[in-house]
């Protein structure tokens, strides 16, 4: 590594690496308890984390502006100015508990030590506590053309010139699935190339059977078993060559979205100069309590390899916590979170799929009942028809005998409200019947636990 002559040193009892939710989150807690705290952002536009400044919270702000009819171009505006808010906000919360936040790129020169680079300076930090929470980074595929002013990812997605006429979207999955809605809903012709042989994998099958139907209904195009094989930019547009059922297809595109993943955000972390372990896959490697194999150095969120939501990473401060300055009785197997998909109506999902849930029931000898109705045959639950969006569907899996919640899908109008109530229930133990006898105000869409729980 090269060195400056504008380098400074000082110690830390914390130092986070990264501003994300984990890493915030115990920085400022740690600061509050008196500890000399650091914490180290490479990039002042990301103060607050992923969630804050370029996924969770930006992307459903377009989100719900496409559905009320705002323009893409206002649209950005509205989110680039809330979100330089939050993340002003999140700037000033750190100064206030006391932590000293550091703009550069951090890399590891020791177990326990660290350079931080910013222009000109650099400042060396040792700490005895290091909570590592740099997140992840979209995948873009090494194929010829990729290169292209017109290939985009989810944060570019976010600041185009314009509203594109057409859009292709590589992948399939709940990215892909929340801006093709959203770009739908601005007026955009969107198109799914799914490398997948069907769609919705994440789902039931009769679930993603719905969610489909409904995504084509809006004028999604939707093909699957498509392998993206070349990129070519056209005199107004961009041309995708993709294989698919044995034949070569091309179609033409303002823009391509690539939506196939992200990786842990490990590079030039200097994570052998800590002999820090890492995964086959890149990720950092960790045990339960969230440790490397160093000792009093953690990783948090997405970089571990996990889940990759912000929550997962606000539940690993928890861990951590625990196990550093607790009784370490918390750990991250073995959790039980819900997902939600933003399309429109969410789709919002726990526990175990249908046959998943069927396995499970019969190794116990039970037996495991499924209840599934479309959202628009439930006269009981009334909400989703006076807002205009009665589409979807509500299924639950049962374990007869325990009268437990074995998983739930929910694609309806506040799902990702709804399913953190399941959620409760499920950790709780709480019988699938005590939901279904409830006292719901009305019209409400918790009145679905008594359309097929009652």
């Amino acid at each position: 590594m090269a060195t400056t002559t504008n380098q400074a040193e000082t110690t830390a009892d914390v130092l986070a690496i990264g501003f994300g939710k984990a890493g915030k989150t115990i920085a400022m807690n740690r600061a509050e308890h008196g500890d000399r705290v650091i914490l180290v952002e490479q990039s002042p536009k990301m103060y607050g984390g992923t969630c804050i400044n370029i996924a969770c919270v930006p992307t459903k702000t377009m989100l719900v502006d496409s559905e009320r009819g705002v323009n893409y171009e206002g649209s950005v505006q509205h989110r680039d100015s809330f979100i330089a808010t939050l993340n002003k906000v999140n700037k000033e919360l750190a100064d206030d508990s006391g932590v000293l936040v550091v703009d550069g790129h951090a890399e590891f020169t020791g177990s326990h030590s660290v350079l931080v680079t910013g222009g000109e300076e650099e400042l060396a930090i040792t700490a005895t506590t290091i909570i590592i929470n740099t997140g992840s980074t979209p995948v873009i595929p090494d194929i010829p053309g990729v290169d292209s002013s017109r290939v985009i990812d989810s944060t570019g997605a976010q600041h185009l010139d314009s509203t594109p006429d057409s859009l292709v979207i590589v992948g399939g999955g709940p990215i892909g699935m929340e801006f093709a809605t959203m770009f739908t809903q601005f007026g955009t012709k969107v198109t799914i190339l799914d490398r997948g042989a069907k769609f919705g994998t994440a789902f039931d099958e009769d679930v993603a059977t719905e969610v489909k139907a409904d995504l084509e209904t809006k004028g999604i195009t939707i093909i699957n078993g498509a392998d993206v094989t070349e990129l070519h930019d056209t005199d107004d547009g961009i041309k995708v060559r993709y294989s698919e059922d044995g034949g070569e297809h091309a179609i033409d595109a303002t823009n391509v979205l690539f939506s196939i993943g992200r990786t842990p955000a490990t590079e030039g972390l200097g994570l052998e100069s800590a002999g820090i372990d890492t995964t086959e896959r890149g990720a950092i490697a960790v045990d339960e309590h969230l440790r490397t194999n160093v000792e009093g150095v953690y990783a948090a969120g997405d970089v571990t390899g996990g889940p990759q939501f912000t929550y997962i990473s606000y539940d690993d401060h928890r861990v951590i916590t625990s196990d550093r300055w607790g009784d370490g009785s918390r750990v991250a197997t073995g959790r039980l979170y819900p997902t939600t998909t933003f399309i429109n109506p969410p789709v919002s999902t726990i526990g175990m799929g249908e046959q998943d849930a069927k396995d499970n029931a019969a190794s116990g000898g039970h037996t495991a009942e499924v209840r599934f109705k479309k959202i628009a045959d439930i006269p009981i639950m009334p909400r989703p028809k006076i807002l205009g969006t009665p589409e979807g569907v509500a299924k639950f899996i049962i374990d007869v005998e325990d009268d437990q919640i074995l998983g739930a899908t929910l694609y309806c109008v506040d799902s990702q409200e709804l399913i953190n109530f399941v959620a409760v229930a499920m950790r709780q133990k709480i019988p699938a019947s005590a939901l279904g006898d409830g006292i719901y105000t009305h019209p409400s869409s918790t009145e679905v636990f008594n359309a097929l729980l009652g």
